[in-house]
């Protein structure tokens, strides 16, 4: 392995923003051109929003296919 990649356990530190979310909230992480676009919480939040006001009402119980990273805007092949 490289040097660069060795981690030298003893100077780490714990993670000071692990505890910042709420339970209540969900971390994600936007692509790099998405979030060119959505610059803030704020923004991403509105759009969603006034997309969900579009989607018709479904139950609760359906299930949803969980994309992987950079799946989003990628065409399906039939």
């Amino acid at each position: 392995m490289r040097a660069e990649y060795r981690f030298d356990y003893q100077k780490a530190r714990p993670n000071r923003f692990a505890g910042r979310t709420d339970k209540d909230r969900l971390v994600v992480v936007l692509d790099p051109d998405v979030s060119e676009v959505f610059t803030t919480p704020e923004s991403v939040n509105a759009v969603l929003r006034a997309l969900l006001t579009t989607m018709p009402r479904t139950a609760k119980s359906r299930t949803v296919r969980k994309t992987q990273p950079g799946e989003m805007g990628k065409r399906r092949r039939a």
